[in-house]
Order: C-alpha cells, then structure tokens, then sequence
C-alpha cells in the first residue's frame, strides 16, 4: 500500500520531495504523507477531493488484504 501511494502521490504532484511512513498495527494500517506547503496544496485537492479518491484507491488492496486504511498528510 505504501508503493502504491507512493506512485500515485509521485505522478500527481511531478515531485519526490515528500516522505510516506507505514504504520501497521493487527488490522489497521495508518500512512502518514509528508510534504512541503506547496506540494501539501496538490495532494489534498480542491475540497479535499484529491486526498478522499486517494483513500478509496488505496482502500482496494487493503480490503483484499482484510485491513482498513488511513492517510494523513502534514507539512515538513
């Protein structure tokens, strides 16, 4: 899951300047997104839409894998 984000957050904002960190505990998996203020603007979206399409893409093999999911982002 967090290659996944990874990817998907790589080729919306055409940078690499940002970090994902994996915290799994039994079935719940949190991703923390760090970013600088101009790529934070990009990853949350115009009313959030960004950030809730990126859960729901990231939700898909987390339910196969019988997990739930949450991503959070925070400025560096």
């Amino acid at each position: 899951m967090k290659s996944l984000l990874e990817f998907l957050v790589k080729n919306i904002t055409g940078s690499n300047d940002f970090e994902v960190s994996e915290n799994e505990q039994d079935t719940r998996v949190e991703l923390t997104i760090v970013a600088n203020k101009e790529i934070v603007g990009l990853i949350i979206g115009r009313e959030g839409k960004t950030i809730k399409n990126l859960r729901k893409i990231v939700s898909i093999p987390a339910v196969i894998a019988q997990k739930s999911v949450g991503i959070t982002v925070t400025e560096k």
